[in-house]
């Protein structure tokens, strides 16, 4: 196939899929899919030196929808250029650096929702039109009419129109699937329904929010920047998001994206990148833009974190609790640096949910390093076949017993996977840490050696190991000396090994600071437990229920009977932090482990992020993005060398 032809086939299955987004809102493939279609299409045209007149790089965005009244922008709407990588973006900040003699850069989310274009007149709302084709929009005033966020009147009394995004949180969207009878796919998708759709009082239910980050037009008022922009629009009563950065240079711009990049999933917006602009108005005027976009502003997108991809069948996997979990097997795709070929889904309900089938094309999404998770339905296929619920453990065969949507195998201590799983949870890092103890040595174990209880690995010898495969001496002596060395263990950490449900490292923490040791945590009452701190109804009936178990209280003997010491806790000499809480940044001279111990041994928290509630951040070798905020938030800030000298005081 020519080039030409090629870019001719690309340009029909991008109009397909700008129907299926923009005018249906029923999209069948993910952002990072059609970027790449985009992309392959703008660099064939590059290439040839040919743009065909139908092309969709000579238009800014989609069809308006027949059902809503058109409205002309006053001010046509440009895109974003964007860069794929951060050579791309040094390139263009040396361009602007270049073409204004040096400028600096202003820096904002790039928000993932719907735009919408919002008129003022005297102070008063008067319109809202969505972006349309640019030229053209919908109006929908009724619809944003309906979002409490958006201000119906403001201080500024001039005309004014300004450009923003349309959205759903993270927190309205899980407030809203709670009690839905038709759940909703996705943020995104969730705030583009809700503005088109025709009734303003279903709009109204989704509790969306408007956030703001452009002026088009500001009548009797003129600004030379865009940070006085930004003030201008905060003042007025406008949500703009929790960030706004002033860079000066490309390193800076680069090590901001690269710590966001790091928190977007922990945001409450979604946001697939970030927009740098010029910050000084007088030199964009001189820069100018092309036909599609302002020459002195791009966007960097991050890297995909979403894809579309056969989900070819679910397989039914047992954890330590005894808990059966489906897991979709995938036709391998890149996502977010990784070659995802599996993913989680949670329970029956949530397959239903989701209108999925065996053998269908599905949306998958992967944050950071979070295990993927398939989002919902794309397509069927004329294979798709329904997901079917097991009624036996796939592991040893005992009947299932459902629990609302989760299924139980309740053959706790006759079941290989969870026996397996629990052992690898027992010598895990958190817990016992046995250094070479891998899944597929503890099912070697089992199926070989007769290990069907955590306490069967402190009576391993090692002529067991050598029958093992690929276990010689060595491998074998480091692996006995390993669980030699485990029998000494903190109360917290034996605790974490349970592998009580709900229990994770922290909870662990808490638990044995406030009881001790373990003779007091296993005669404790629900009442007493309920007193230690983040420990709900459901942590307190599942350490009840552990310990009322024989057969965990026989598990336990059997651990002190071969020789585990716990370490427990005796009550500090000094409670000198008394409830601070205390976050860590930058690199310290001591492992942050010890660090977090010490502080904890005297009476204080450790928390992982920055806010009002801190009371100490304590830093290391350089020190990150923690620093400034505790900076802005008059946070206390502290040195090893002050630590030190509050213990020794």
């Amino acid at each position: 196939m020519n080039k030409i032809d090629r870019m001719k086939q690309l340009i029909a299955e991008i109009d397909k899929h700008n129907y299926n987004y923009y005018t249906l809102d029923k999209p069948t493939i993910s952002d990072s899919e059609y970027d790449r279609l985009y992309d392959e299409l703008i660099d064939l045209e590059n290439e040839t030196g040919t743009v065909l007149p139908y092309s969709p790089s000579k238009r800014v965005g989609g069809q308006v929808l027949e059902g809503f009244a058109k409205r002309r922008h006053e001010i046509n709407l440009y895109s974003l250029n964007k860069v794929r990588n951060f050579e791309d973006l040094a390139e263009w900040c040396e361009d602007m650096q270049e073409l204004t003699g040096g400028t600096s850069f202003a820096l904002e989310y790039k928000f993932d929702g719907l735009q919408i274009v919002v008129e003022y007149n005297d102070g008063i709302f008067v319109s809202a039109t969505t972006r349309g084709d640019g030229s053209v929009g919908e109006d929908v005033s009724a619809q944003v009419k309906t979002i409490r966020s958006l201000p119906l009147s403001i201080k500024f009394k001039g005309r004014l129109i300004v450009q923003g995004e349309g959205m759903m949180t993270n927190k309205s969207f899980a407030k809203y699937n709670k009690n839905a009878d038709e759940k909703l796919k996705n943020p995104r998708n969730a705030a583009a329904g809700a503005i088109r759709n025709l009734d303003p009082r279903e709009t109204a239910k989704r509790n969306l929010d408007y956030f703001c980050y452009s002026i088009l037009l500001c009548d009797g008022k003129t600004f030379s920047t865009q940070e006085q922009m930004h003030e201008f629009l905060v003042e007025n009563g406008f949500k703009t998001g929790d960030y706004f950065k002033i860079c000066e240079n490309v390193q800076q711009i680069i090590s901001e994206i690269t710590s966001l990049d790091m928190i977007k999933a922990k945001l409450d917006v979604q946001i697939d990148g970030m927009v740098i602009k010029i910050n000084d108005v007088a030199h964009r005027e001189d820069i100018g833009f092309t036909s599609k976009y302002p020459k002195w502003a791009i966007a960097y997108k991050f890297a995909s974190q979403e894809a579309t991809t056969l989900l070819k069948e679910v397989v039914w996997q047992v954890g330590r609790s005894g808990r059966v979990t489906p897991i979709a097997i995938l036709d391998p795709v890149e996502l977010a640096g990784a070659q995802i070929s599996r993913a989680t889904l949670n329970n029956i309900e949530d397959i239903r949910r989701k209108g999925i089938y065996e053998n269908s094309r599905v949306f998958i999404r992967r944050s950071n390093e979070v295990i993927p998770q398939v989002m919902g339905l794309a397509e069927k296929t004329d294979h798709s076949r329904e997901i079917q619920i097991p009624s036996s453990c796939p592991s040893c065969g005992q009947k299932l017993v459902q629990k609302g949507p989760l299924l139980y195998c309740i053959n706790h201590f006759g079941c290989k996977e969870q026996i397996v799983d629990r052992i690898v949870h027992f010598a895990s890092r958190d817990g016992f840490d046995i250094a070479g103890l891998s899944d597929k040595t503890v099912e070697a174990m089992y199926e070989n050696l007769g290990i069907k209880k955590i306490g069967d690995l402190f009576t391993i010898i090692k002529d067991d190991l050598l029958k093992l495969d690929k276990f010689k001496d060595k491998k074998a002596d480091n692996l006995i000396q390993a669980i030699k060395n485990s029998k000494n263990i903190d109360f917290s950490k034996f605790l974490y090994s349970l592998g009580i449900q709900e229990v994770g490292a922290k909870t662990a923490k808490d638990l044995a600071k406030t009881f001790k040791n373990l003779s007091a945590l296993k005669s404790a009452t629900k009442e007493d437990i309920l007193q230690v701190e983040d420990v709900g109804e459901v942590i307190a009936d599942n350490i009840v229920s552990f310990f009322q178990d024989e057969n965990n209280l026989k598990e336990i003997d059997g651990l002190l009977s071969c020789g585990v010491n716990i370490n427990e806790l005796s009550m500090p000499t000094k409670n000198i932090f008394n409830g601070a809480t205390f976050v860590i940044t930058g690199t310290l001279s001591a492992p942050r482990a010890e660090v977090e111990r010490l502080i904890e041994d005297h009476g204080g928290k450790v928390s992982s992020s920055v806010s009002k509630k801190t009371d100490y951040l304590l830093v290391g070798e350089n020190a990150g993005s923690k620093l400034e905020k505790a900076q802005k938030l008059g946070i206390k800030i502290i040195e090893e060398q002050d630590l030190k000298n509050y213990l020794n005081t």
